[in-house]
């Protein structure tokens, strides 16, 4: 079986096995590359320089004890968890952190079936990115299930012109990392476009 694989790998490099099915991933798109990019960079200076951990884009595949063969669109491994990196050539076992972008072709899954799985599998962090809402949807792992901690959105000037005072103060401009202590990215960074 995993000869037969790996095999597949080297004809079709991006699929994932999602309960079971094979689903070839398409190739990003501009938007949802700039803010892998942007998170890799950002979270992976943190954890160089705690030397808590490691980030990795969409091209590692991450084999859960299901049989589902997922790969995220970035994920965090802390060195707490590092056993997971078998041999430093693929993940078996659940990361400490998921962020999925969604897009047309992944919406759905990412938001369903993705989710579950992520968190029966034990992933203590979950962002789902919508890059045409500009949001940010934080799940964090308690008790063996998902729990929503907040929905962050990058409001223009215009959006704020709409709020009055009590409800400016309520806006959260950065989103913290919850498996990384003092980690906040700004929601402005995410969405930023280019370097």
């Amino acid at each position: 079986m995993a000869t037969e694989i790996l095999n597949e790998r080297l004809l079709y490099p991006s699929y994932e096995i999602i309960g079971g099915e094979k689903f070839i991933s398409p190739a990003a798109s501009l938007t949802h590359s700039n803010i892998i990019g942007r998170l890799y960079l950002f979270i992976g200076n943190h954890l160089m320089a705690n030397k808590s951990g490691y980030v990795y884009p969409d091209d590692v595949d991450v084999h859960f004890s299901d049989g589902s063969i997922y790969k995220p669109d970035l994920f965090v491994v802390l060195k707490s968890n590092e056993k997971i990196l078998a041999g430093q050539k693929n993940i078996f076992g659940a990361p400490d952190m998921v962020v999925e972008v969604l897009s047309h072709s992944t919406r759905k899954k990412d938001l369903t079936v993705k989710k579950d799985t992520y968190e029966a599998q034990g992933v203590k962090e979950y962002w789902i990115i919508d890059p045409r809402a500009k949001s940010v949807t934080v799940y964090l792992l308690r008790d063996g299930k998902y729990f929503l901690d907040e929905v962050y959105t990058l409001l223009d000037e215009d959006d704020l012109k709409l709020l009055d005072e009590d409800e400016k103060a309520t806006v959260k401009y950065k989103v913290p990392v919850s498996i990384l202590e003092g980690l906040e990215i700004p929601i402005e960074f995410v969405f930023s476009w280019g370097y």
